[in-house]
């Protein structure tokens, strides 16, 4: 008989399920399609000593570090393990082992020699599996809670995220402000409401998108969820450089900031434009002036038009041909035409969409034709008539 899953829950701020068994039993079982930050294991399988009891154990959205089993227990990825905390003992999720965790310590800039790791102390049990999941239950209330207490002391900061510890005793409040907070009193507050040791951590405006998580307008996980780690300055000239259009609603993202993508493309149009030339002034030929109407950066092609401010006929040019050009019109030689053919505009990707009618599935009005007798006159079921009335069942005439 196939088991029911209205009892499994998705944790996907932890990447895992959980679900209560028939006979009481908590079972959580790691998902790694669910993580936040998730990396691929490319080396798996692959073994190296100096490796071997070392892991990354993650906890909560973008939440993770690497810790060193202490435990003398056999732990492989998907395990459940209470590891140390600064006060207490926390629970996660080894979601890699093997050497990808040396190449995670490389991007982290950890060096192995000199760097404290915290211990694993041994596998979690079920007992901790379910003060852990008590502990998570009360996130959401406490968060609702902890936004009310900061509104009552007229703090400007927003309380994002709140994560328990696994053992239930410490939380830690991710909050957003612009400035410096005074939050000696709100700790109080915090500390007297919830009955836990406070633990108070700013974040960005990224930052929060990235615990969240989401869609972008691209249709896929945002960035700062799926791998960004370390968040860039983003300016307006980014998109200058890319000659995209300054719209502030297309130009932002979920955050509310410019969207981390624009850096992404920003060097190769750099490069590109690099080599193209500035053009202060029409280019001389013996047929006339040519104005420049665009420029395609990654192409490195420049569309000039003897007709100012139109954009009817246009001539490529290369950036490399443009330069001979103006290095002629400065020694007072003229060419004697753009040898090229007008270019028509047209796009270079065509879509399909709209093309067809969204209506051509629908049934049109009197698209179906009646079949008609040898006499012309519409068959009807049970009877005939003629143009100029309708019949019954019966035959007869109306």
């Amino acid at each position: 008989m196939k088991e029911s899953n209205e009892n499994k829950i998705f944790d996907c701020s932890r990447g895992c399920s959980v679900e209560r068994k028939a006979d009481g039993e908590l079972e959580c079982n790691y998902r790694a399609g669910c993580c936040k930050m998730e990396v691929y294991d490319w080396l798996a399988g692959v073994r190296q000593e100096q490796f071997n009891d070392l892991f990354e154990v993650r906890f909560k959205n973008t939440r993770k570090g690497i810790y060193r089993n202490a435990s003398g227990q056999s732990i492989k990825t998907g395990d459940k393990v209470v590891v140390e905390a600064a006060n207490g003992h926390d629970l996660g999720i080894v979601t890699l082992e093997g050497p990808i965790v040396g190449r995670q310590m490389i991007a982290k800039r950890i060096n192995p020699n000199d760097f404290e790791f915290r211990k694993i102390y041994r596998k979690a049990k079920a007992f901790d599996i379910e003060k852990w999941q008590e502990a998570i239950a009360r996130e959401q209330e406490t968060m609702i809670r902890a936004r009310q207490l900061a509104a009552n002391l007229s703090l400007e900061m927003k309380i994002g995220d709140v994560e328990f510890q696994g053992d239930g005793t410490k939380a830690i409040f991710y909050y957003i402000a612009n400035g410096r907070v005074d939050f000696r009193q709100l700790i109080k507050d915090f500390a007297e409401e919830f009955h836990i040791r406070v633990e108070m951590k700013q974040i960005g405006a990224r930052q929060e998108a990235g615990l969240i998580g989401g869609l972008g307008v691209c249709g896929r996980e945002l960035c700062c969820s799926n791998y960004i780690s370390s968040f860039k300055s983003i300016s307006t000239s980014a998109a200058r450089c890319q000659d995209l259009s300054l719209n502030p609603q297309k130009l932002a993202g979920q955050c509310g900031k410019l969207k981390c993508c624009l850096n992404y493309e920003v060097a190769a149009y750099m490069d590109a434009q690099s080599r193209i030339p500035r053009v202060y002034q029409p280019l001389e030929f013996q047929d006339g002036l040519a104005y420049l109407a665009k420029t395609d950066i990654l192409k490195e092609t420049m569309y000039f038009t003897y007709e100012k401010g139109s954009l009817a006929s246009l001539y490529p040019l290369s950036a490399e041909e443009v330069k001979n050009i103006i290095a002629l019109n400065k020694k007072g030689i003229q060419p004697e035409t753009i040898k090229s053919e007008p270019v028509n505009e047209e796009p270079e990707f065509v879509t399909s969409v709209g093309d067809d009618s969204i209506t051509r599935f629908d049934d049109k009005k009197g698209g179906h034709k009646k079949k008609k007798n040898h006499h012309g006159n519409h068959r009807r079921k049970g009877g005939h008539s003629d143009k100029g009335g309708h019949s019954d069942k019966g035959g007869n005439k109306e």
